[in-house]
């Protein structure tokens, strides 16, 4: 079973490193980094931050040279938010796993996609100048569906009045 603290200070620094990485730090070569995971060694001595870029090897490279040039601001933000007697090291992986999991999704989708068809066709938009008589027809006949229904609302609304009337005066009998 794992350490259940270093599960909280791994989510913790998960956090904290994600924050700074898309607030703080102004590398152009950070611009589309994602962290993915972090895991901390059992005595909370080091963290093994995985992260992911959008973009080429290139990018994945640049971005993995930007985390290592702000290595030591990121460890000392750490230290100060965690609070934690020391400060773990930190080190920076590409995942690989992520990326590989992306690609074979999208080729899915990709193969999913050949034969299909717009489920409402290729323009599902009603332009102004194709409204038809029908709806204009079908909008009126729902309006004076409405008119009917609410005169027959009122109609019933005084067959109840009347009731309660009659039953007020069968009342007003019984004690006399």
């Amino acid at each position: 079973m794992p350490n259940p603290r270093a599960a909280k200070v791994s989510e913790r620094i998960h956090e904290i490193v994600a924050s700074l990485v898309t607030t703080r730090l102004k590398d152009p070569r950070l611009d589309m980094v994602t962290i993915t995971d972090v895991r901390v060694s059992g005595d909370l001595q080091h963290a093994t931050i995985f992260y992911t870029v959008y973009g080429g090897a290139k990018k994945l490279a640049e971005a993995g040279r930007g985390l290592a040039s702000a290595k030591g601001f990121l460890r000392s933000q750490v230290g100060q938010q965690l609070g934690l007697r020391l400060t773990p090291s930190l080190e920076f992986v590409a995942d690989e796993d992520a990326l590989v999991a992306a690609r074979f999704r999208d080729q899915q989708i990709a193969k999913a996609a050949e034969g299909a068809e717009w489920a409402a066709g290729e323009d599902p938009y009603r332009n102004d100048d194709e409204v038809s008589e029908d709806l204009i027809d079908a909008t009126d006949s729902v309006a004076d569906d409405e008119l009917v229904d609410a005169g027959d609302s009122v109609s019933d609304d005084d067959s109840s009045d009347d009731s309660v009337a009659d039953d007020l005066s069968d009342d007003d009998a019984a004690r006399a």
